[in-house]
């Protein structure tokens, strides 16, 4: 597991962003095909998926290229779709990832402020990593998977309580580079204090339900003791996959307070 870091970023005025990442190859697995990008204002986390190393070179080309994005300081839908097609090339060229199911999932959280000045949450998602909102003590899902179970649930042939242990519960229905990309389903969310997000693959999700991730969030105020807790928590309960999630936390701002990791 890599070393979990808090780190902090004032938001306007008002208001600032905490945050910390980690990723775990799990119990089960020879290697990890998960990578992740913190880097304010994007927060996201990819889970390759394919033969061979195809899955983790997917996850981590499509992640060099969100992060060489943010670094030219552009982080907006264009952009963010202009750095996957990207990734999608890079995928398609390496000569390792010759299978044709070789891609991964793309989740996460950005920053973005309207033209009225108002910060707010973009999220964006493609496949199954999800994006969680805690908010008044309550976790909220915001993020829809793109997934074979999920289309059966939502056309009431099963309930969400089978889709667990279903035969097409791996199997999802978009990524990036295992076929023409498709745009990320967007939502905006808007920017609270007292808000805790969660950015994680169904690495965490398998072995955590929503009302674990609930009390974890609520026994750990602080990011990195959260993710702690949550990653010790998922490889406790089998950690059958990689794990990999992102908490950010926002509050007040603190006139005092500037960027920080700790370790």
């Amino acid at each position: 597991m890599s070393e979990t870091t808090t780190q902090t970023q004032s938001v306007g005025d008002e208001l600032q962003v905490t945050w910390a990442g980690t990723t775990d190859r799990g119990r089960r697995r020879d290697n990890n095909q998960d990578a992740f990008l913190a880097k304010y204002p994007l927060f996201v986390v990819a889970d390759g998926m394919g033969g061979h190393a195809g899955g983790e070179i997917a996850s981590q080309s499509t992640i060099a290229r969100l992060e060489a994005m943010v670094d030219a300081g552009q982080v907006s839908p264009g952009a963010i779709e202009g750095a996957l097609q990207l990734a999608v090339d890079d995928i398609h060229s390496h000569p390792e990832t010759t299978d044709e199911g070789t891609g991964t999932t793309l989740t996460g959280v950005f920053l973005d402020r309207t033209e009225e000045g108002e910060w707010r949450w973009i999220t964006l998602n493609i496949g199954d990593s999800r994006v969680y909102l805690k908010r008044d003590d309550r976790l909220l899902q915001v993020t829809t998977d793109h997934s074979v179970v999920q289309e059966l649930i939502a056309s009431g042939k099963i309930s969400p309580e089978e889709a667990d242990g279903h035969p097409y519960s791996n199997v999802i229905t978009r990524a990036v580079g295992a076929s023409e990309l498709v745009p990320p389903d967007y939502v905006a969310v808007d920017l609270r204090a007292g808000d805790h997000l969660v950015v994680c693959s169904d690495g965490l999700t398998k072995e955590l339900t929503d009302y674990g991730i609930l009390h974890f969030l609520r026994e750990n105020p602080d990011p990195a003791a959260a993710v702690d807790a949550m990653m010790d928590a998922a490889l406790e309960n089998g950690g059958r996959d990689n794990v990999t999630l992102i908490v950010i936390r926002v509050d007040a701002a603190d006139s005092s307070s500037t960027t920080e990791q700790n370790d």
